[in-house]
């Protein structure tokens, strides 16, 4: 008899009603992707000890002049419980997370494929929120190397399993719609930070205390409520997983043939030979520079608004961001619109997840991405031009559809891998790819960085810093452009034969049925289909509202 955590445990009945499941996909996503919301925590953890004067210590890396000298305040910072904590110290927390995400995602693809979402979903949950625990902890005894250890090893573990445990369930459920599918669940965990960050921010008010005249956040409670919610809500989409039977389609639909469409594969590339293929180093470069066009300049959008609008942000044109420094409570204002610009942002990216996934249904993975780079050159040169003139409404622009494409990326290359490579082990071969967004994680943020404080060194106006950034993510784009034109038809060389196709089925605990029960409709479960909508729908519109209300400002 099959256990409970079992992968032959939860698969349905060939009349399941498939729309149960991108809910469960999205309460996993939602929790995890709380990842994107960590810089809420990074100023209340910067003045976490308190002297007697009520005053915040000092940081471990106070003084430094140097890269090596911040290196090796961050390593006394580790163990150190007499100084604070400085943002390049936490920072490393976002690193790890997104390095840890790829490489497991990477690891334990083929796993997952065997052993089914409901136990991938449910040892994500052991991480992610056992990281928050421990995490908790060391803020509690002011150890960062717990809150390293917590939150970015072994959560960045969780979130590498969690973001692709529904992938390749929801491909299965879903071929007649891929790329909605996997837009559905990946934008949840774009709208993670969206959700968590304003009821972060909410309980560390709440837990809030007085020490030596100072007000000081509840930063360690706040991670114990997460870490209790996240619980709740990763546990119960979790054991909402179901997978389809092996020959399980929807009624009334008959899958593409490659005469029609030679770029949709109706056989299966098996995981170990993905990586011979040339369509995966393709893919890979594909999703790198994508992502790392827009999480370099993505992670710095407050700032760069700033610097490059100055006062003009706060109608006070003939003031520049140097200007601004001068004055705490008009640098105060441009902040404001800054963290608007920022929300906004977030929702295009949030959005454009299922957007364009859902348009690459109709469009093709192919002509997808070529839409994306071609229009992502044009808003980064646009973008170089708006700044020059001054014109925020239209440099605005150009970032929320540049944020829009970053986001619909991730979620249309699971569709884009399922019609190269078949559905078989799609996931695996998914985790493996995001080695790429690991990359683009340090590459992207190092450019942009780099290119940053050069300029500042340099004395260039901080209005004309970003331009030539701008030029080289572009450039970036462009390699990606090259690299997805060179997508072809998979060569019938590398796909398995029906015998082993056959092998790996069995070896994954997937069960048959007959044809006849593939074409039946699905069960009317209004209510129930209702309430797992609304369990992640209230808090995705709590989210939303939230960002709307920071995002207004910029229009004001």
């Amino acid at each position: 008899m099959p256990s409970f955590f079992s992968k032959e445990y939860i698969t349905a009945k060939a009349s399941y009603n498939r729309w149960l499941v991108p809910p469960a996909a999205l309460a996993i996503h939602l929790s995890i992707g709380m990842a994107y919301g960590f810089s809420v925590f990074w100023k209340p953890l910067g003045n976490a000890l308190i002297g007697q004067d009520g005053k915040a210590l000092a940081a471990c890396s106070a003084g430094a002049a140097t890269f090596a000298d911040k290196l090796h305040g961050t390593l006394r910072a580790l163990t150190a419980t007499d100084c604070n904590w400085t943002q390049f110290d936490l920072g490393w927390m976002y690193t790890l997370f997104f390095v840890l995400l790829g490489c497991s995602a990477a690891f334990w693809g083929s796993w997952l494929e065997r052993a089914g979402p409901r136990k991938a979903g449910l040892v994500s949950t052991l991480c992610w929120c056992g990281g928050l625990l421990l995490s908790a902890f060391g803020i509690y005894t002011h150890q960062l190397w717990m809150m390293w250890l917590g939150s970015g090893v072994i959560g960045g573990i969780g979130l590498g399993l969690g973001y692709i445990s529904p992938v390749s369930t929801l491909i299965k459920w879903f071929p007649d719609k891929r790329g909605m599918a996997t837009g559905m669940a990946i934008m949840g965990f774009g709208g993670g930070a969206m959700i968590g960050s304003p009821l972060a921010t909410m309980l560390m008010t709440k837990f809030s205390t007085n020490i030596n005249g100072m007000t000081q956040p509840g930063i360690w409670q706040t991670f114990v409520v997460l870490a209790i919610i996240y619980t709740i809500f990763m546990i119960s989409g979790s054991l909402g997983y179901r997978v389809p039977p092996s020959g399980w389609k929807p009624a009334g639909w008959n899958p593409p043939r490659n005469k029609n469409n030679n770029m949709i594969s109706v056989n299966h590339v098996h995981l170990n030979k993905a990586h011979q293929t040339p369509q995966f180093w393709f893919l890979w470069i594909v999703l790198c520079m994508n992502v790392s066009a827009g999480i370099g300049i993505i992670g710095a959008a407050a700032p760069m608004l700033q610097e490059t609008f100055g006062g003009a942000l706060i109608g006070h044109s003939d003031l520049g961001f140097a200007d601004l420094k001068k004055d705490e409570s008009l640098l105060a204002l441009a902040a404001a619109v800054g963290a608007g610009f920022v929300g906004l942002i977030s929702l295009f990216n949030i959005f454009g997840r299922f957007f364009w996934a859902s348009i690459s249904d109709k469009l093709g993975r192919k002509l997808t991405y070529i839409v994306f780079f071609t229009l992502g050159i044009l808003m980064y040169v646009t973008a170089s031009y708006m700044a020059g003139s001054k014109s925020l409404a239209l440099f605005a622009a150009c970032f929320c559809i540049i944020a829009s494409m970053y986001g619909g990326g991730f979620a249309t290359i699971p569709a884009y891998l399922a019609d190269m490579f078949g559905t078989q082990f799609v996931g695996a071969i998914h985790g493996r790819i995001l080695t790429a967004w690991s990359t683009a994680g340090i590459l992207g943020p190092v450019i942009v960085n780099y290119m940053h404080d050069m300029r500042v060194e340099a004395q260039v106006p901080f209005s004309e810093i970003y331009a030539p950034i701008f030029y080289i993510l572009a450039s970036m784009l462009a390699i990606g452009f090259i690299a997805n034109l060179m997508v072809r038809p998979m060569d019938n060389k590398f796909f398995m034969t029906d015998k082993e196709l056959l092998t790996e089925k069995k070896l994954a605990h997937e069960k048959f049925i007959s044809t006849k029960e593939t074409i039946g409709k699905a069960e009317k479960t209004p209510l129930i289909t209702f309430l797992a909508w609304s369990a992640v729908g209230v808090p995705i519109s709590y989210g939303i509202w939230s960002t709307i209300q920071k995002a207004w400002i910029l229009f004001h």
